[in-house]
């Protein structure tokens, strides 16, 4: 159905695969279009009770795609921003429960789109953080989702340094549920969507709203600042200078 997600249905659950490996996973345009259509049939679907986010290949997700990125013009930004926003809101109104399976590197976006889960699980390679700062972009979604998990020092540290946290650092400040071997990553993101499904639908909709009511305004606040600081630094030229540099020394290093 989709180009870059993959969508399966087992009983009540919906298990979403991010699938662009050679890319890390990385956030371009189709990808957010359709996970957001994905996020929004599953909503729609009265058979689906829970559902289950993961990546293909190597990493949950890398983030932005560093080439689409790169080549946005100021006045882009605000639609660019946007179709990610979409994403995080369409995860926000979900009434069914979500559980995030991190296999490997969840980083800015990606992280983002994981903390937005009600429940992460997490595997020995699990890297976690928010390294938008060292890509030119100002960390403030990122920082608003920390937020919510974490206390402030945490998260100055995390959204000024940009450094990834390991598996054992994100179990042990709460960022990751479950902590688990590889091969059962998916298992026991499975087992606890199963028992998720199971809760009374009404009671599971009714508190995940309390929960959306509490922060709704914070994130549209989020949101609209997380424009106007991606705005300002695109056009001082950051993001662009500093994505071209990262792009020219990988395409090098990929030469024989």
């Amino acid at each position: 159905m989709f180009e870059t997600v993959r969508v399966e249905h087992q009983d009540a659950l919906a298990v979403l695969t991010l699938h662009r490996p050679d890319a890390l996973n990385a956030l371009n345009s189709p990808l957010r279009r359709d996970l957001l259509a994905a996020i929004t049939a599953q909503h729609g679907d009265d058979t689906v009770r829970a559902i289950v986010v993961t990546g293909a290949g190597r990493a949950f997700c890398a983030g932005v795609d560093l080439k689409e990125a790169q080549a946005v013009q100021v006045e882009q930004v605000a639609g660019w921003y946007g179709q990610l926003r979409d994403v995080y809101q369409a995860i926000r109104l979900l009434d069914k429960p979500i559980v995030a399976a991190v296999n490997g590197v969840a980083a800015g976006g990606g992280f983002q789109i994981a903390l937005a889960c009600d429940l992460r699980v997490g595997q020995a390679g699990t890297r976690m953080g928010q390294p938008e700062i060292n890509a030119g972009i100002p960390s403030i979604m990122g920082s608003f989702w920390m937020s919510l998990h974490l206390g402030l020092a945490l998260n100055q540290e995390l959204s000024l340094t940009g450094r990834l946290m390991d598996a054992d650092e994100c179990r042990r400040v709460g960022l990751l549920n479950r902590l688990v071997a590889e091969t059962d990553l998916l298992p026991t993101a499975l087992e606890l969507a199963r028992e998720l499904a199971a809760k009374p639908p009404v009671a599971m909709a009714r508190t995940k709203q309390r929960f959306r009511e509490l922060t709704q305004a914070a994130f549209d606040d989020t949101a609209r600042a997380a424009i106007a600081g991606q705005e300002a630094a695109y056009r001082a030229g950051e993001p662009q200078a500093v994505m071209a540099r990262f792009i020219a020394e990988r395409e090098a290093r990929r030469k024989p």
